[in-house]
């Protein structure tokens, strides 16, 4: 189950949650979770992500004299990269993968199109991939969207797609607010 607390953050039931008391034991766990990401060959590459990646940190802050925690939350997200049948050779478990990471892919690419109209409908939930995603797409986030393109003539069109999925992206704007509750003091 993916769901939306009361501060609109994301949280899956039954996720492991673990705390972290340093830089070094964060990286770790990030390093821990990179390992877990399933790979795979293609003609195209011979270590093609199978899979998406969302590693998420939650910043809590208690401030003694007002009372208050301010709460932030930072996700770092790897897509796998939208694929081609004819280019990769992908067959069997391959292929299904593919189309698994493609639907994922289409259903973010339509609620980037409905946040970047601001369309009175975003469907966040079509896909498990843009329901993890919706606290850092719109709303009180700030977003940064990075893009890998080729310089490969071969990959042009996938390249141009990727550029005008940028584009709509750049189009979606947030209010960002902080994140703070006050506690009564005792």
């Amino acid at each position: 189950d993916i769901k939306l607390d009361a501060k609109k953050m994301v949280y899956i039931k039954n996720a492991e949650v673990k705390e972290a008391g340093s830089a070094e034991e964060l990286l770790k766990m990030f390093e821990s979770g990179n390992t877990m990401r399933h790979v795979g060959s293609t003609a195209m590459n011979s270590e093609s992500s199978r899979s998406h990646s969302i590693f998420s940190v939650l910043v809590e802050v208690y401030n003694e004299t007002t009372h208050k925690t301010t709460t932030g939350k930072l996700s770092l997200i790897d897509l796998a990269g939208s694929e081609r049948a004819d280019k990769t050779g992908a067959q069997a478990e391959r292929l299904r993968e593919a189309q698994s990471i493609n639907k994922s892919l289409s259903a973010l690419c339509d609620v980037i199109s409905a946040l970047s109209t601001n369309a009175s409908f975003v469907p966040y939930r079509n896909n498990k991939l843009t329901q993890m995603m919706q606290d850092s797409l719109g709303g009180n986030a700030k977003t940064l969207m990075f893009v890998n393109i080729s310089p490969a003539d071969y990959n042009r069109d996938e390249t141009l797609g990727s550029l005008e999925y940028a584009s709509r992206a750049k189009l979606i704007t947030n209010d960002a607010a902080k994140n703070a509750d006050s506690e009564e003091v005792e």
